[in-house]
């Protein structure tokens, strides 16, 4: 029990006035028996005004009924404590304003019975303060997304770009990359046989097919990037997709730099085009060995990840469930935080002019991107770079396909009817067919192809034709001749097949198609692919 004299009372009421935040204590009947300077200050009353006044004409009308109640909860159990936890709590003014309030309540036995202390703060300052850091906050979350959205429509109008570009620019190549390997065996021959400048010939030959292949290495990247490239996924292990190229990446890196692989024990499979992956590892591995020039190290790891809510929400695009985490880590220059925030953006690159075309991580961007994944770059200026990739787990068993016997017979006698409009391309897949064995017909055109369906007097095992043709696109070629050939084979070939034969990206069920620009022994292995396959109904 408190008991105040005359000097201990003035004492008390001075600590009580040096206090930062309001005091008010309250008897046991609610009426207001103390204040201090604060409180005078925070409601706008003075001391002799609010002494002997019920304590409820500081609380919001809203609270006054409810009050008594609450006062009498605490006078059962006086511990120190905040009042209301989890409650929002204001206090009324003179002026009849009120303001958010945080209140902390304790309680004092003096002669006359127990006063209840209340210290109230006026927490306007502090809610605003936070209002502000929220509002800032979703300001910078409208930005990133808002910036987010400008990158992908950037990337959409750049892959349609590149969609267009890629159409031409395969048949063109198709028809560099057939026409030179052509010449190139008539300057071989005579190569082996006199030498001097038909030897010559021969290199320079070379060199216009390598820069062909890399040519086509280019529009692959263009249409992968902006996530046009048509994708052929099945259910796989990404343990063998590594496994499959290590040695080329071997290679790749050359002796300076040791390639470490740490597979995971039993990764979950995914769905996803295994030829891709394989650019992605490629391409990781160039970046890689071009940042450690004095040689350092490269480890490829899997492991099994379950991503929850809260890590999906704060990266756009990754949603929570089973992934598989592909991690490539490099112990080269590593990079600066503004290089990271632009690293997958296309054409960006650090490296001189010629040593780069800037599309080497934006098509691993696109690439994972496009499979349903999430890509992050993590780096450290002289640490080196992690690049972690992940990709959703699929419930299906991983199934290995067959491999190609190198002993494979490709020639055949079956009669084939190519479509293609365009006239240098369709002479040269003639043409290569024709010189293996195939008996060949060719149409410029899907009405002369129906035409020649309707009219030929012998059996036609296989309709070849393009995707994107004027007048009549090749999926409808292919209904116009099923209805006279109802049992014949079909195989589109295209270099920007994505807006008619893809569903998302995704090959659709049942079509075969071949890439654009092609070589002989990749046309010949899939013309033979399709005539020994069951017949779609």
């Amino acid at each position: 029990m408190v008991h105040l004299d005359d000097s201990t009372s003035s004492l008390a009421r001075g600590l009580l006035d040096a206090a930062p935040d309001a005091i008010v204590a309250v008897r046991a009947d609610g009426r207001i028996a103390l204040v201090n300077a604060q409180a005078e200050r925070l409601f706008g009353y003075t001391r002799e005004e609010l002494n002997g006044e019920p304590v409820e004409i500081l609380i919001p009308e809203s609270a006054r009924r409810l009050h008594p109640h609450h006062r009498g909860s605490y006078l059962r159990d006086p511990q120190p404590r905040p009042m209301g936890a989890g409650m929002e709590l204001a206090g009324r003014r003179r002026d009849g304003s009120e303001f958010p309030a945080e209140i902390s309540l304790s309680a004092i036995e003096v002669e006359n019975g127990i006063l209840i202390t209340a210290a109230i703060r006026d927490v306007t300052d502090r809610l605003e303060a936070q209002a502000e850091r929220e509002r800032l906050r979703a300001q910078a979350e409208r930005k990133r997304i808002e910036a987010q959205l400008h990158q992908s429509q950037r990337l959409e109008s750049l892959g349609q770009l590149a969609g267009g570009v890629a159409h031409d620019f395969n048949n063109l190549l198709g028809v560099i990359i057939n026409y030179t390997a052509f010449v190139g065996e008539v300057v071989a021959t005579a190569a082996e046989r006199d030498g001097g400048q038909w030897e010559a010939a021969r290199r320079d030959i070379e060199q216009v097919q390598r820069a062909a292949e890399r040519a086509t290495q280019l529009t692959h990247q263009l249409l992968a990037f902006g996530r046009r490239e048509v994708v052929q996924p099945r259910v796989l292990n990404l343990n063998d997709v590594v496994h499959d190229i290590e040695e080329m990446l071997r290679r790749t890196l050359g002796e300076h730099v040791e390639l470490i692989t740490l597979p995971a024990a039993d990764p979950w499979p995914v769905f996803a085009d295994a030829g891709q992956l394989e650019q992605v590892l490629v391409n990781l591995a160039v970046n890689a060995r071009d940042a450690m020039p004095a040689g350092g190290k490269l480890t490829i790891d899997t492991s099994n990840i379950l991503i929850h809510e809260d890590i999906a929400g704060e990266r756009p695009g990754l949603k929570a469930g089973r992934h598989v985490n592909l991690r490539i880590s490099d112990s080269g220059s590593g990079m600066t935080p503004e290089t990271v925030s632009r690293a997958f953006e296309p054409f960006f690159t650090t490296k001189r002019k010629g040593e780069g075309s800037g599309l080497g991580l934006a098509t691993v961007y696109g690439i994972i991107t496009q499979a349903g994944g999430h890509a992050e770059i993590f780096s450290d200026v002289g640490l080196g770079t992690t690049v972690s990739i992940l990709l959703p787990a699929v419930d299906s068993v991983a199934v290995t396909p067959e491999p190609i016997s190198d002993g494979a017979i490709l020639t055949g006698g079956e009669t084939i009817l190519v479509v293609e409009d365009e006239r240098a391309m369709r002479e040269v897949t003639r043409r290569l067919l024709a010189r293996n064995g195939y008996q060949v017909i060719t149409a410029a055109d899907g009405h002369r192809a129906a035409e020649l369906a309707a009219s030929y007097p012998t059996e036609i095992h296989l309709l070849l034709t393009d995707v994107v043709m004027p007048q009549v696109l090749g999926r409808t070629v292919a209904t116009l001749v099923r209805r006279h050939r109802p049992g014949i084979r079909v195989l589109f070939m295209s270099g920007y097949a994505y807006p008619v034969l893809a569903h998302n990206g995704t090959l659709d069920p049942g079509l075969a198609l071949l890439g654009k620009p092609f070589s002989e022994q990749v046309l010949l292995a899939k013309v033979r692919d399709v005539l020994d396959s069951p017949v779609e109904n």
